[in-house]
């Protein structure tokens, strides 16, 4: 091949390399400031659902959103030579008090944990909000590690029936030290995820809680994972959560459900469930039940036939969920007098 030839050839290739490799470090750099761009929607909607809870519960309630500190990040990356363990995770908290509340009193308050692998307490919650106020309780909805709206560093720092319990129990500290708060008047009520929070929460620290509330609670991960799509798995599985799928890490998703840790149960506790729930099944709450049983526990708990919501059947703005709601308030005002 003539050199002349042999060289333009060559030149060729190395532009067209050349070419190559500038396009795919375009490609990452729009793939990088897509994703930005995609935890900057994610905190704007968040601050605009935010401003709705001022616009419709403003009429009834001294609304707050204060920032706190939960036990340390055990996956945070360390900076300036700081470690983890010497730098507390920044959480945030709802606080909603009923207008013209007495100061200078105590007053009875629920804890209301929001639901979702991740989540994040919306204005899906006003009317709840809304009914407690009504009833003269403060309502404190704390926003957990792994909570959405705030950014990726607070998304994968979740740790599911983990450290996101002890934020929620340092949610409801802050609350007693902060506010007029009767630290012997206090319920855990949640749904969902925030059911199973309830649960974990008052099966540990037992001595802070009045009474607790799982409605359609997630009961026992393996049994979850095992009926649930594999996108669902995956979010467990992330390298930055548990990092390992049930069958790999047996005893740490047993550790994170309220089933295996049903024998320390000391609070007195309502479940709820429905049989026709798409999210949670029902199964998981019949295994909860069980085990409370076989342990000697004294609870509450009824599983309806077929209820009309399904997963939401007692959250939602029907005359049904607001007449299943009575036996939560009846059960609330019973253990917080």
């Amino acid at each position: 091949m003539h050199p002349v030839r042999y060289f333009t050839i060559l030149a060729l290739v190395a532009a067209s390399l050349g070419a190559q490799e500038d396009l795919q470090a375009r490609l990452k750099r729009l793939e990088a400031q897509v994703e930005d761009l995609s935890w900057e929607l994610d905190v704007t909607r968040k601050a605009a659902d935010d401003a709705l809870f001022w616009l419709r519960l403003s009429d009834v309630a001294e609304i707050d959103k204060v920032i706190l500190t939960g036990p340390p990040n055990p996956h945070g990356k360390a900076r300036y030579g700081i470690a983890n363990e010497r730098h507390p995770q920044r959480i945030y908290q709802y606080v909603f008090q009923p207008k013209g509340l007495d100061k200078t009193k105590k007053h009875p308050a629920v804890v209301l944990p929001h639901g979702g692998v991740h989540g994040d307490f919306g204005t899906y919650h006003v009317h709840l909000v809304k009914e407690m106020l009504a009833k003269g309780y403060i309502v404190l909805a704390p926003e957990y590690r792994g909570s959405t709206g705030y950014g990726k560093d607070m998304y994968e720092a979740i740790d599911y029936g983990g450290l996101e319990v002890d934020d929620v129990v340092a949610g409801r500290d802050w609350a007693v030290d902060e506010l007029s708060v009767d630290s012997k008047r206090i319920a855990i009520v949640g749904w969902s995820h925030g059911g199973l929070i309830a649960l974990m929460a008052s099966f540990d620290h037992p001595e802070k809680f009045a009474c607790a509330y799982a409605g359609v609670p997630v009961s026992d991960l393996i049994t979850r994972l095992g009926y649930h799509e594999e996108s669902y798995k995956k979010l467990f599985a992330a390298p930055h959560h548990i990092g390992k799928e049930p069958v790999e890490a047996v005893d740490e998703y047993r550790r994170r459900s309220p089933v295996w840790n049903a024998h320390k149960l000391k609070t007195p506790l309502m479940v709820t469930s429905s049989t026709n729930d798409r999210d949670v099944n029902v199964v998981e709450v019949e295994q909860l039940i069980t085990h409370l049983k076989a342990a000697g526990k004294t609870f509450e708990h009824k599983i309806y036939k077929d209820a009309p919501g399904g997963h939401s059947f007692d959250r939602i703005d029907t005359t049904f969920a607001r007449n299943a709601r009575k036996d939560l308030y009846a059960f609330l005002a019973k253990h917080l007098k």
